[in-house]
């Protein structure tokens, strides 16, 4: 009972992180009216959280494991109530995107330090469902936002929101300080040694360790191909789908996708392994991009896509403590996976958009289906390489 509230509280810590998206992205059209004049600078709003993933996400990793995994998460928490409730004032235009970008770095904090904390307070039995859990943080709280926001809005604004974000931080802040034991000590690494003193050649050294093993970049390499698809088809896929029902099917897509996660996701990984999961993940999802050209304007269609989510979303976020048993390697993971999810976030939808204003809606099928392929196939060959290196495991069966 107590591992479960443990966890129910780390994922609630999640959704305060991702609520630094959604309170800004889901309600954009009330921030472009506190910010009539703001014009393309208006989009740094979301992209500068992501930047700071992109720049600074395997640093987080590192940092994480010397500051220790509890006390990261407390202070970032504390840090994103502080920031959010800055932003309560509405600050000129180039106050705010300072503080957004400030942001980006408690974010990066929570990401790393709350699913590296889900792997340790749970055992073998639990941790699949965990992770699972911990895989839809995203998808429900841009729902909740979606769902609250245009309430919020009404009653008190962008300064409600803003506000009751900095109030719900606190909260967890406090809550997680009662409820998660105090930091063991952790055993030096055999990536982040945190004796060794963090400059800015061990920094670039540890990147080049990281992204060349494939215990720890596997799953956040693979994420960069599932990020990419997401926010992108969010976006793009509308404009395609039929009118009459156009809305309807873009508030219940990602529901489906968070569904499928706790369910059929959930299901498989109490039945093999997380990496096989993740890559049929993938590779159900390719297919069923083709199956929008065969039963074009069929509304169930994009459901199975979204289903497919649900399978990397469950085997991706549980193929990192499955894959990597070091608590540090673990944070690193993470850290690299809340990086390559950043990449795709800021690159994903700039893509789509070239290629279906060059091809149309065939460009979108071959954007999906080309990186989702590929979220597949580097899942396929770094199981191959550890195979190699002595797992003992197959590539694909009962992959690490």
């Amino acid at each position: 009972m107590i591992t479960w509230l443990r966890v129910i509280l780390l994922f609630a810590a999640g959704m305060g992180a991702a609520a630094q998206f959604g309170k800004v992205s889901v309600l954009f059209s009330a921030w472009a009216e506190v910010y009539p004049d703001g014009g393309a600078a208006l989009g740094f709003l979301v992209s500068l959280v992501s930047l700071m993933g992109v720049v600074l996400g395997l640093l987080a990793g590192l940092v994480v494991m010397r500051v220790g995994f509890r006390r990261t998460l407390i202070w970032a928490l504390l840090a994103s109530a502080v920031v959010s409730a800055l932003e309560v004032f509405l600050p000129p235009l180039p106050v705010m995107l300072v503080l957004r970008a400030l942001e980006g770095l408690p974010h990066l904090a929570i990401v790393v330090a709350a699913p590296t904390l889900l792997a340790e307070i749970t055992d073998e039995r639990t941790r699949p469902m965990a992770m699972t859990l911990w895989g839809t943080y995203f998808g429900v709280t841009f729902a909740l936002y979606a769902v609250l926001g245009p309430w919020m809005l009404r009653l008190g604004g962008v300064e409600l929101v803003l506000a009751s974000h900095a109030g719900f931080l606190l909260l967890m802040a406090g809550l997680l300080w009662l409820a998660l034991p105090d930091d063991r000590p952790l055993p030096e690494g055999r990536v982040a040694q945190p004796a060794e003193r963090l400059g800015l050649r061990m920094i670039l050294a540890r990147h080049v360790t990281a992204y060349s093993s494939p215990f720890i970049a596997a799953p956040g390499v693979a994420w960069l191909f599932y990020a990419i698809n997401f926010v992108a088809l969010m976006t793009v896929l509308p404009t395609f789908l039929p009118e009459a029902t156009r809305e309807m099917q873009m508030t219940v897509l990602p529901l489906v996708g968070i569904v499928s996660a706790l369910t059929f996701g959930a299901l498989a990984l109490k039945l093999f392994r997380a990496v096989p999961v993740a890559i049929a993940g993938y590779l159900m999802a390719a297919a069923s991009v083709v199956l929008l050209v065969v039963a074009p304007g069929v509304v169930w269609a994009p459901g199975a896509l979204f289903i497919a989510m649900g399978f990397m979303q469950s085997g991706g976020f549980a193929s990192v403590p499955q894959i990597n048993t070091d608590p540090g390697d673990r944070a690193l993971a993470n850290g690299v996976l809340a990086q390559m999810g950043n990449v795709g976030n800021l690159s994903g939808t700039p893509i789509l958009l070239a290629m279906t204003g060059a091809f149309d809606f065939a460009g979108l099928i071959v954007f999906s289906v080309l990186f989702y392929g590929l979220g597949a196939l580097v899942h396929i060959l770094a199981a191959r390489m550890r195979a190699r290196r002595g797992s003992g495991e197959g590539a694909l069966g009962a992959a690490r």
